[in-house]
């Protein structure tokens, strides 16, 4: 029932950082708040990793307001990714130490450290962006479509015709959406709020997914070609809904112009493009074991030339007029120039940021990395992920549940055997204790400026649909969450639909469009209208720091933090009965102050603030912003014997 202890506390948002967009060498002010009553603290230090390197600042006491003490530190940005931590030297001699990993009595590691990022500014409308991603070929069909008969790799369906489970049904059967469906629909994503929208690849291929591209210069004619893509990026942005693209950095297909020059032909310029595992030319790396999806070898600098480098590249050309998309999503960007001993992923991910900021610098450039993704995801290129560990799984392992649902899979056999986002040991069990243990393990490494970038999704085109799983009452919990934690929040096209998934394959149902006014359905969109709404009206919880109130096994209260307003959220599976500390949310003064925005659990203060649902819920109240003093400047620098200074002996 007892909140979180009163902690020191730090995050990326602007109330402790002056500034998130640093070039090198430029001054950054962190700040430090600690509750009063708190050590009490003789100094605070902080340490940053220049180079590897140790190096220490002063922190300077700025005063105390609303229960808070603030202290200051200036440090200079020396590197793209700057490291630093506060080393809280208490009275009597004890030295805690606080970084992204948390709060701790021992000395904390460098990787897990608050960071700045230096250069490769994402752009300003990110915070802003409710994304909602379509697979073309299943989001809407226009007229037009008719006219275009199917090719031959394709199995034609009827809209309404069920999925296919099998192969080859998976990746051929084919419903025939195109660009100008997509455009007729586009009210529907200005009545939910949405504000980009993301579309999986658009070009030719030879499956109805397209990653197997045959081409990357045109739009497959099947989708209306160019000017069909045109007509829907036009569309969207007066509507004032941004356009991102999906590209394959990893792979082409076998039936692109490229892979045909290379395949058999050792000699051709394209022969470089890929890995071949024979002089002969006909035995090659692929993506996993898919044969159709041959690698790309990224040393080859005709390649890079033709596809990331400069405005007549593929990554530059989609960017430029008549298209002017506004951003990409790279898929598998975790394995692109990756093989063995042979790693160029940075060079390519860079390059290919570089030809973006060059032409439209205002874009944004996202990564799937299905996995933890830290060690990509520091800001040098991607601006943020499609991940998965930190939030999707967490959601999933605490609000829904395991079930046997038999189906067929891709070999036509039937199974019982429930996905989970590949992995073979099936879905946890987590309660929300665990759940946000794990939504801070696979953060605590990545910058704070690039967590706000990462896609916060309950299900994509490439996962089971989690209405499939959820527990009774939980999704107004799990969409709420992805409208109120830091992170891009994403809604995949059908969810608002009420359609359920066993597998990602089966996740690409054609919408049906006609259901929207059956009563269930209508209020699943009205719920999602609702909870992007709230996202929307409350800035501070796209930008605003991020502090836990009360994790408990049923339910956990936070409390997302500016300096014209703060938000508190509670989510919980079950019944929760939470009494948190008055004081550790300044502005507080009475019940009143706490202004009812969604959800209907109680909310009292009497001498603490009481937080209580009656069963599994979501609810959320605007409170005042945080009031801070202005920060000061030390009188003396730290002197230059402190460099060396352990964690531990720093004198009293």
């Amino acid at each position: 029932m007892a909140s979180l202890p009163r902690r020191p506390h730090h995050d990326g948002s602007a109330l402790h950082v002056s500034d998130d967009r640093p070039s090198l060498g430029d001054e950054v002010a962190v700040r430090l708040r600690v509750p009063t009553g708190y050590g009490p603290l003789a100094r605070v230090l902080v340490r940053s990793n220049p180079d590897h390197e140790p190096s220490w600042v002063e922190a300077t006491p700025d005063g105390i307001v609303d229960g808070w003490g603030w202290w200051t530190a200036h440090v200079i940005v020396r590197n793209p990714r700057h490291g630093y931590r506060f080393h809280l030297v208490h009275e009597d001699g004890r030295v805690e130490v606080l970084n992204q990993g948390g709060l701790s009595d021992i000395d904390a590691l460098d990787g897990q450290d608050f960071a700045l990022v230096a250069g490769n500014p994402p752009p300003a409308w990110m915070d802003d962006t409710i994304l909602y991603q379509i697979f073309p070929d299943r989001f809407a069909r226009s007229a037009s479509a008719d006219t275009r008969p199917a090719p031959a790799w394709a199995m034609p369906a009827e809209w309404h015709d069920p999925l296919d489970p099998v192969h080859p049904g998976r990746g051929r059967q084919f419903y025939g959406g195109d660009l100008d469906g997509a455009a007729e629909r586009l009210d529907h994503l200005v009545d939910l709020g949405v504000t980009a929208l993301y579309h999986t690849p658009v070009f030719p291929a030879e499956s109805n997914h397209r990653y197997d591209a045959s081409r990357f210069d045109a739009v497959d004619p099947l989708l209306g070609g160019d000017d069909a893509y045109c007509r829907l990026i036009e569309a969207a942005h007066e509507r004032g809904i941004r356009v991102i693209g999906d590209l394959t950095t990893n792979h082409s297909g076998i039936a692109h112009d490229w892979f045909r020059a290379a395949y058999g032909s050792p000699d051709a310029p394209e022969g470089a493009f890929y890995y071949f595992r024979d002089d002969a030319h006909t035995e090659y790396e692929t993506w996993l074991d898919a044969a159709t999806l041959p690698k790309f070898d990224w040393t080859s600098d005709e390649l890079r030339r033709r596809f990331i480098d400069g405005p007549d590249s593929v990554v530059g050309r989609w960017l430029r007029t008549p298209f002017g998309i506004d951003g990409w999503r790279i898929d598998v960007a975790n394995m692109t120039g990756r093989l063995g001993a042979e790693d160029l992923n940075t060079e390519v991910r860079q390059t290919l940021r570089r030809t973006m900021t060059a032409i439209a610098p205002d874009t944004l450039l996202l990564a799937e990395s299905t996995n933890d993704a830290a060690t990509d995801l520091q800001g040098d290129a991607w601006h943020g992920g499609m991940t998965y560990p930190a939030f999707t799984r967490g959601v999933w392992s605490w609000l829904a549940d395991p079930r046997r649902i038999p189906h067929y899979g891709y070999d036509g056999e039937l199974t019982e055997d429930m996905w989970f986002f590949g992995l073979p040991t099936g879905m946890p069990r987590y309660d929300a204790r665990q759940f946000v243990a794990q939504y801070e393990r696979f953060t605590s490494q990545i910058p704070w400026r690039v967590q706000r970038g990462t896609m916060a999704a309950l299900d994509t085109h490439d996962t089971a649909r989690f209405a499939t799983y959820a527990a009774p009452d939980a999704i107004p919990v799990a969409v709420g969450l992805s409208m109120t934690l830091p992170g891009i929040p994403v809604v995949y096209a059908g969810d608002e639909f009420g359609l359920e998934a066993v597998d990602g394959e089966m996740s690409r149902t054609p919408i049906p469009w006609e259901t929207a006014g059956d009563p269930e359905v209508a209020g699943r969109i009205a719920l999602y209208r609702d909870l992007i709404g709230l996202r929307r009206a409350h800035p501070v919880l796209a930008d605003g720091g991020l502090r836990w109130l009360h994790v408990g096994e049923s339910g956990v209260v936070f409390v997302r933090e500016g300096a014209s307003e703060s938000v508190l959220v509670v989510a919980s599976r079950g019944a929760l009965d939470a009494e948190i500390d008055a004081d550790l949310l300044p502005g507080l003064a009475a019940a009143s102050d706490a202004t009812p925005l969604y959800g209907a659990a109680g909310l009292t203060l009497e001498a603490a603030l009481r937080i209580t649902t009656t069963g599994t819920a979501f609810s959320a109240w605007a409170l005042p912003g945080i009031l801070a003093p202005a920060p000061r400047r030390p009188t003396a620098p730290a002197t230059p014997a402190e460099a060396f200074v352990q964690v531990g002996s720093i004198p009293a």
